[in-house]
């Protein structure tokens, strides 16, 4: 077998087209919650605590003095703790809702009937006629 039709089995395993299918589906999931927590969360969270907003809050690390954290990464090396506690609380909603989803597919998984036993198969029936046919005879 060849190198390239042993690759060809493997790229169109239903498997590996689900995982590449997942993958893509995540990132644009990833975008969507992404702009949810820039632009719906975080500005409400930043109104309830008193205007804060954590996507500035830095720590020069070259002795830059602005004020913003674009103008200071300009001028070297900051520690971005506000740009990680934004991420972390995007991986908490993304947590949230991917809990959410799973919770529902398995609600849904169990609310199926189960399927009724599938009919023996003929040679079955025949074996068991047969079986009882000589129970009948002792």
């Amino acid at each position: 077998m060849g190198f390239m039709t042993e690759f060809r089995e493997f790229a169109v395993k239903g498997n590996v087209v689900d995982l590449a299918v997942a993958v893509i589906i995540g990132g644009a999931f990833g975008k969507i919650v992404d702009s949810l927590v820039s632009d719906v969360i975080m500005p409400l969270v930043t109104r309830i605590v008193g205007g804060l907003d954590y996507s500035n809050y830095f720590i020069p690390l070259a002795g830059q003095t602005e004020t913003t954290l674009e103008a200071a990464r300009k001028g070297g090396a900051v520690l971005a703790y506000g740009s990680f506690i934004t991420v972390a609380i995007n991986f908490v909603i993304l947590a949230f809702i991917i809990f959410m989803m799973v919770k529902q597919i398995n609600r849904l998984k169990r609310a199926e009937p189960p399927a009724p036993p599938a009919e023996p198969a003929e040679d079955v029936l025949l074996l068991r006629e047969i079986r009882d046919a000589l129970a009948v005879k002792k």
